[in-house]
């Protein structure tokens, strides 16, 4: 039980690697839309590149979602309202005459027999006004020629002119009292009527809108079926409008027949292969080409983060509505890879993950090869991140490449620029914006993961900062000794195509241990008192040491990050305090190395082996009397040569090459340093 646990113990990186692997697999599968993949890929306005296609089944052709949105829109405007017919208002109607009449047809005015025949007459006026029905106003803004007028519970179709409309009401008993010789009675009658009349035919929306509804749900989604055996496309043929929508049909047939509980398994199944590959090639990738990153679990679940990320992103917006598939910024994943590793890491990452989301979206040839196209532009245009201009070109830059492959697709499918989807257009402009959000993003993955990006690199870069500050007050000539390292070896890593912003940073603050004990180092003594007079040579190799630990400590304690901690800690790697070792075997004969040997680690890259050097070329430098180029160039030589002897470079994936021309860089700032010129005769 315990070799298992010690086992374990000893392969828990692995195991959790293993762990994460499965379950990006899992989440990646389980994001992926539950239905079926047709076997033949197929795009509007290119030929057929399959062998002839006979129907495997017999199957209705769907109708385009234009063709049933059309059908609706002639639904709607041609339905036939109801409306409901209340017989209770003529009587009410009716009553309230009887009592407004005496008051209009008076005694003194008319006779017995007058005000009785103009009684009748206006009481045949109202039952025939409210014979056919009486209108206040119609539903909608569109005038139908005819509606349903529900009576006893039965619906009849009428014409709407057969009602009298109450905004019409005067005209109309105008030509009524016209018809009966008692126009000499139309103020009278006008009078009396416009109080009086009521609308009794009032629109019934509830019986209305579940028509309406009964009619929409009736709408074919299907025109005609294509009979098994019958030849769809022949090899070679161009797939336009009609057997682009055939196509489709078969297509929604044979995924949703596919999708069934006995081929379920066998689906994800088959996905899950896919997706395991995909991601396997990652892993084989990081463990080939990216050791470090492969070796710290942390940076490895960064990237699987943002390849789930975009994955889920993805699927839902498809799940939403796959017209908006582009408005999500792909981009933003080679952009943040590139800004925490390289570029070669963020194209894979970008190109892997575009190819498992072509699983997901529509058209996947056309997003796929615009978006590897996308990422491709992304990892060449970005650089310095952190000057904002830069991100802005970017994004513009990528946006010009999403548009311009869009219209190239759409002449390839119209053969024109006709009917140009604007919308889509703008879709690739919102993701542009969207991409620009990115800087704040970047500062979250920072605090999240703990990782570093130029952006911070660069204010970590700032003199000014509390820490360099310090340094500056308490240590003013390991200041000045720090700006010069820092001059070298940026000035070497632009040679040699290393990391020159995390060189420069990790130079600034690689001694910030010595504000400690600032006079026990030369370069801040400014007097002729050497405190190491008073101490033994062991002391004093401790108290020099101990500079690296105490750096290490003081960056922990004020938040700087991993990456320029690994300066401090290696920038003298596992060398001898030679000085003091050589005053300590004039004490002693026999003398143990180790109480003056750094602690380590030698420098583990082309940044940290350059700071080595750089350290040690510029302090150094300060002893010699009288430089000339040859003595410089000896000098340099010498140092670096000493280094190597040591083997303090081994693991710093660092060439000859490159150290020759670091060497020649440092060689050539040292003589601008020194201002060594041509010595002029007198």
């Amino acid at each position: 039980m315990r070799k298992f646990l010690d086992k374990l113990f000893k392969n828990q990186s692995l195991l959790y690697k293993y762990f994460l692997y499965l379950v990006s697999v899992a989440c990646i599968v389980f994001f992926f839309p539950k239905g079926g993949k047709f076997k033949y890929e197929f795009q509007k306005g290119k030929p057929w590149q399959y062998e002839n296609l006979y129907a495997p089944f017999d199957f209705s052709i769907q109708k385009s979602a234009e063709d049933i949105e059309k059908e609706k829109n002639e639904l709607l405007n041609n339905q036939i309202d109801y409306y409901r017919f209340d017989e209770t208002v003529e009587d009410t109607v009716l009553k309230v005459y009887n009592k407004k009449f005496t008051s209009v047809f008076n005694e003194e005015r008319y006779s017995a027999s007058a005000r009785e025949a103009l009684y009748s007459a206006g009481k045949d006026i109202l039952r025939r006004l409210y014979k056919t029905g009486v209108l206040e106003k119609l539903n909608g803004k569109v005038e139908k020629q005819r509606l349903y007028l529900v009576k006893n519970n039965e619906a009849e179709s009428v014409p709407l002119n057969s009602l009298v409309r109450i905004k019409n009401l005067r005209p109309v008993l105008k030509r009524i009292l016209r018809e009966k010789d008692l126009s000499m009675y139309e103020q009278e009658y006008q009078g009396l009527f416009l109080d009086l009349v009521r609308p009794n035919v009032t629109y019934d929306k509830n019986l209305s809108e579940k028509a309406l509804n009964e009619a929409l749900s009736n709408i074919s989604h299907t025109r005609g079926t294509v009979d098994e055996g019958k030849l769809i496309i022949a090899r070679g043929e161009v797939v336009e409008a009609e057997n682009l929508n055939i196509l489709n049909s078969l297509k929604t047939e044979y995924e949703s027949e596919l999708w069934t509980s006995n081929n379920y398994y066998f689906i994800l199944f088959g996905y899950t292969v896919l997706v395991a590959l995909v991601l396997m090639m990652l892993f084989l990738f990081l463990k080939k080409y990216r050791r470090e990153n492969f070796d710290n679990n942390t940076k490895v679940t960064f990237i699987f983060f943002n390849i789930l990320f975009m994955v889920l992103v993805t699927t839902m917006v498809v799940k939403y509505n796959e017209a908006y598939v582009f408005v999500v910024p792909i981009c933003i994943l080679p952009l943040i890879l590139k800004t925490f590793f390289d570029a070669r890491l963020g194209l894979f990452v970008h190109v892997l993950t575009v190819l498992i989301l072509g699983f997901v979206v529509p058209n996947s040839f056309e997003y796929i090869f615009l978006q590897i196209i996308v990422g491709i532009v992304t990892i060449l245009t970005v650089s310095e991140l952190y000057k904002r201009a830069n991100l802005f070109i970017s994004v513009g830059q990528i946006t010009l490449i999403y548009v311009v492959g869009y219209l190239a697709f759409h002449i390839i499918h119209e053969g024109n620029l006709d009917n140009i989807q604007w919308f889509t257009l703008g879709l690739f402009f919102l993701n542009g914006m969207i991409t620009l959000f990115v800087q704040p993003l970047i500062y979250v993955y920072e605090k999240v993961f703990g990782l570093v990006s130029d952006v911070s690199l660069l204010e970590l870069s700032d003199t000014n900062s509390k820490l360099l500050k310090e340094l500056s007050n308490k240590a003013p000539g390991t200041f000045h000794h720090s700006l010069q390292v820092a001059n070298l070896a940026e000035a070497a890593a632009n040679e040699i195509g290393a990391n020159a912003m995390l060189v420069r940073v990790g130079a600034l603050y690689h001694d910030i241990g010595k504000m400690l004990h600032p006079t026990y180092f030369t370069e801040n003594q400014i007097t002729n008192v050497n405190p190491h007079d008073e101490l033994s040579p062991k002391d004093s190799g401790k108290i020099i040491i101990n500079h690296v630990i105490d750096g290490i400590e003081l960056a922990r304690k004020n938040n700087l990050p991993d990456r320029v901690i690994d300066f401090i800690r290696s920038h003298h790697g596992t060398t001898l305090v030679y000085y003091f070792f050589k005053k300590q075997q004039e004490l002693e004969e026999d003398v143990d190395e180790s109480f003056f040997r750094y602690p380590g680690p030698i420098p583990f890259s082309k940044e940290t082996a350059i700071l080595m050097m750089a350290d040690s070329v510029e302090a150094a430098s300060k002893s010699l009397k009288n430089p000339t180029s040859g003595i410089i160039e000896e000098f340099v030589d010498k140092i670096i040569a000493g280094q190597m002897a040591a083997g303090q470079f081994l693991n710093a994936n660092i060439t000859f090459k490159e150290i020759e021309a670091i060497k020649k860089i440092f060689k050539q700032k040292l003589i601008n340093i020194y201002h060594l010129r041509v010595e002029y005769p007198e």
